[in-house]
């Protein structure tokens, strides 16, 4: 039976940083750091806690406490020398941060019930006529799109404003397994997103309605958030398969809007003089045609 995912009325940071700990120490082997295991029988995976407890310099009492989610007056030094010790990237290491930090210390988050796109910002990426671009907001929302990316992704015009969500597009349509060549890479990606924001946004209401909703309806949502991963990807490449233009290979930027609670545009590319341009022109060039072919795409 699948492990039930921490789904929480707000998200619950202590079993939040006790399983993200857990998972960190336990994808650690014990020659990764130099600990010699010829002979030992050892009958859990990664490292033990008391071996981690010594890597980060730390009684094994005090980070059982913490691992058990008991984050309370933890110091900054201390967070720096157990994300040495767990070998955490950067992005993991403020997720621990945001985790630990006391819950009396941060404000709570009060997410607006429906988030907008300034009216500028729709006519940015109006403007925006040979790429496909959108603004993005909190939690994956879809908030404004250009005809492109309407030609590309499908007619989000044509779906309610909760559908309008990446998370509930990738694992809800089934149609996004057939316009994304690398599905499993988009998921994994997307979950990672959603967990990133969670440790920074836990008392998000629609959060974990969001979580609550994927759990129930998706077996490998379920998996990847049992994982506890976390990143950030503000660019990659994608790789597409388009009903009417055939496969492409785009190139993405993510730039953040820091004045837009949270928003940002993302802006897909293809590279000067590749077939993927060339789709991307004859996308262009179909117009409302291609609009329509691509919403038979992503509907449910």
């Amino acid at each position: 039976m699948d492990a039930e995912p921490d789904n929480l009325e707000g998200l619950d940071q202590r079993a939040g940083l006790s399983e993200f700990l857990r998972t960190r120490r336990a994808r650690l082997k014990p020659e990764d750091v130099g600990i010699a295991t010829i002979g030992r029988h050892r009958r859990v995976p990664g490292l033990r806690r008391e071996e981690l407890a010594q890597l980060a310099g730390v009684s094994v009492a005090y980070y059982t406490r913490l691992e058990q989610g008991n984050g309370r007056n933890v110091s900054a030094e201390v967070l720096d020398a157990i994300a040495r010790a767990l070998r955490l990237s950067e992005t993991e290491h403020a997720h621990l941060t945001h985790l630990a930090k006391p819950r009396q210390q941060r404000r709570r988050y009060r997410a607006p019930k429906r988030q907008q796109a300034r009216v500028a910002l729709q006519q940015l990426v109006d403007s925006m006529e040979g790429v496909p671009a959108y603004i993005g907001g909190a939690r994956s929302d879809i908030l404004a799109w250009n005809r492109m990316a309407a030609a590309l992704f499908g007619d989000w015009g044509a779906m309610s404003a909760h559908e309008r969500n990446w998370a509930r597009l990738t694992f809800l349509h089934p149609d996004y397994r057939e316009l994304f060549r690398d599905w499993e890479q988009k998921a994994s990606d997307m979950v990672s997103y959603l967990r990133l924001y969670a440790g920074q946004h836990p008392d998000d209401p629609e959060l974990s309605a969001l979580v609550g909703e994927l759990s129930v309806k998706s077996e490998e949502f379920r998996k990847l958030w049992a994982t506890h991963d976390v990143k950030e990807k503000g660019h990659g490449v994608k790789r597409m398969r388009h009903p009417l233009v055939g496969e492409l290979a785009l190139a993405y930027e993510t730039l953040h809007l820091p004045d837009d609670d949270g928003q940002f545009l993302c802006v897909y590319h293809a590279e000067p003089g590749s077939t993927s341009a060339e789709a991307l022109r004859l996308l262009a060039n179909w117009g409302a045609d291609a609009v329509r072919a691509g919403n038979e795409v992503p509907r449910p």
